[in-house]
């Protein structure tokens, strides 16, 4: 059976690879043949080698109140995070579905991070009770559905650190329990098999540690031990999966003792945004690149893909987000269109392409 009546096939998919992926949900549901084209590892590969993939950025945002509800926020009353999408090549923003066991918005400090066609949600704590979630939630942008993965095993962790090979598997590190204990112990899910494994132990506690995946190694910078509380080290470790083994960097391995969230990977180099700068580690220094724009001083998240990174942040407390995109050849700044139901604050996100 022709994928399309009348055109050979070979047609058909240059047709089908061009679709854009608000379109994939209507597009597999049109037949049975389409449906399984889109799901074939072989069509993201074509889409990849004939440049007509989508970069996407994926972030847990919060909605921007009404003029007439701010007062809600001098009272403490937390804001509603939902999925927003920023599509940074057109400058076009979008909300993904909620997921639909979490009826009162996104469960705060959840992390997120891109698998393949999948986004992987992990993690989190109830707005209304702060009760540490171990839930894994995962979208898949071809369907355009949410299904539940299995939960993450072992004790519940709020705060760590987390990252994904973009292949099939994430990996969760570090955070803290329930009493407040820094962890050592690390995880590692297979999104394909819906199966967790466990992870040697890191050299040392991590809570608020920043994972990234760097050469085909995780590594796991900063963070700080139980006795430290909050007082973050500059150090980091590296997994090496060919020894199975952790390996330590260093003692100071960041410029400063400071929080490592705006840590991220571009080209395979490792960037981050401290003291209104973005850094670039080159050898074991790491050298100013840029200076931040002044109204995303307060940076709230970066992503970077392919010689460019996105910065979203604001001027000061209570001021809206922006967002930014660093051109890291030219070093020039171009500022992208956030619409106001777009500028709240950023807790987390992933970069992907589909």
């Amino acid at each position: 059976m022709e994928l399309i009546p009348g055109l050979p096939d070979d047609v058909a998919r240059d047709c089908l690879i061009r679709v854009m992926h608000p379109q994939f949900s209507t597009v597999v549901s049109v037949c049975k043949a389409w449906k399984t084209e889109l799901e074939l590892p072989e069509f993201h590969r074509r889409r990849k080698l004939t440049c007509n993939t989508q970069k996407l950025v994926v972030m847990a945002q919060a909605r921007v109140e009404r003029k007439e509800d701010s007062k809600a926020m001098k009272y403490g009353v937390s804001p509603i995070y939902r999925f927003t999408v920023l599509e940074p090549d057109t400058g076009d923003w979008c909300e993904l579905p909620p997921i639909p066991w979490f009826s009162d918005g996104l469960l705060m400090f959840c992390q997120v991070v891109s698998v393949g066609s999948d986004i992987v949600v992990l993690g989190g704590l109830d707005p209304a009770t702060w009760e540490v979630s171990n839930s894994v939630s995962i979208f898949n942008f071809v369907s355009a559905t949410w299904r539940r993965g299995s939960s993450m095993p072992g004790v519940r962790r709020s705060f760590f650190g987390c990252a994904s090979d973009s292949d099939r598997t994430v990996f969760v590190v570090g955070g803290h329990d329930g009493d407040k204990n820094a962890l050592r112990s690390g995880l590692a899910y297979d999104v394909k098999d819906d199966n967790w494994f466990p992870l040697p132990d890191m050299t040392r506690e991590r809570d608020e540690c920043k994972a990234a995946f760097l050469g085909g190694k995780l590594h796991v910078i900063g963070g700080y031990c139980t006795e430290m509380q909050g007082k973050f080290e500059k150090d980091a470790e590296v997994f090496d999966f060919a020894t199975w083994k952790w390996d330590h960097l260093g003692d100071n391995f960041l410029e400063s003792a400071s929080c490592p969230r705006t840590c991220t990977i571009c080209d395979d180099e490792l960037y981050m945004c401290h003291g209104g700068d973005v850094l670039a580690l080159k050898g074991t220094t790491w050298q100013a690149i840029a200076r931040l724009p002044c109204d995303v001083s307060k940076i709230a998240y970066v992503a970077a893909w392919q010689g460019k990174l996105m910065v979203i942040g604001s001027g000061g407390f209570g001021q809206p987000h922006m967002a930014y995109v660093l051109n890291m050849q030219k070093y020039e700044w171009v500022k992208l269109e956030t619409p106001e139901q777009y500028s709240g604050h950023v807790q987390s996100g992933c970069y992907l392409e589909i």
